[in-house]
């Protein structure tokens, strides 16, 4: 049930990116929907949904890894240190 449950809060912000992508193309290949004044703001229309249902999923996955540390911290503490500098030796 729970499993369920999980899919479908991915399914839905899947559903709603698709149907931004669809609203971008509908937009650049001048396919027009009536409940939009302008093709413009279809098109951004369009690019908030794709970009809140991608964002939604990712901020899914990586709190679903940190959760389960699969996310290493300290290696990308050491990148930091080697990157700026203060490597340890």
């Amino acid at each position: 049930m729970v499993r369920i449950i999980a899919f479908s809060l991915l399914l839905i912000p899947g559903i709603f990116a698709a149907i931004g992508i669809k609203l971008m193309r509908d937009s650049i290949f001048d396919q027009f929907h009536a409940i939009f004044i302008h093709t413009g703001i279809q098109f951004t229309v369009g690019l908030i949904l794709f970009v809140g249902g991608l964002a939604f999923i990712g901020g899914f996955v990586v709190h679903r890894d940190r959760k389960r540390n699969l996310v290493q911290r300290e290696k990308r503490q050491k990148q930091r240190e080697i990157s700026n500098g203060k490597e340890k030796v």
